[in-house]
């Protein structure tokens, strides 16, 4: 029985497959693309890319209060923010404060305009 989402036989139209492979961003792109993207696929971490979205800069301590989260699981998540390059931190004697990159504000009003859009 036949893949139900696959062709029973090869139907190639080349010229529309190489400028689609030509047009596709390099991996490196696309992999950086991905990890922004998990940012929006936990729950907690997109509480959180909201509530920084909306407050400007928060610590941790702050933001597991708003979430009603532990310390320790907010700093895991923001630092995974971090690491995808939509949250930045800056230390502040004691405190570290986290905000929004311009990619992340960018990313959260997008999906937020789209949850909209289908609500």
């Amino acid at each position: 029985m036949p893949e139900p989402d696959s062709c029973d036989l090869l139907c190639l139209d080349l010229p529309k497959a190489e400028a689609l492979r030509r047009d596709l961003p390099p991996a490196e792109a696309l992999d950086a693309w991905a990890q922004r993207g998990k940012a929006l696929a936990d729950p907690t971490r997109l509480a959180i890319l909201l509530a920084l979205r909306d407050a400007g800069r928060c610590c941790v301590c702050d933001l597991a209060w708003v979430l009603g989260k532990d310390m320790k699981l907010v700093s895991h998540h923001v630092r995974l923010l971090r690491a995808a390059g939509v949250a930045r931190s800056q230390r502040e004697g004691r405190t570290v404060m986290y905000e929004l990159t311009a990619e992340g504000r960018a990313l959260t009003d997008a999906f937020v305009g789209a949850q909209r859009a289908v609500a």
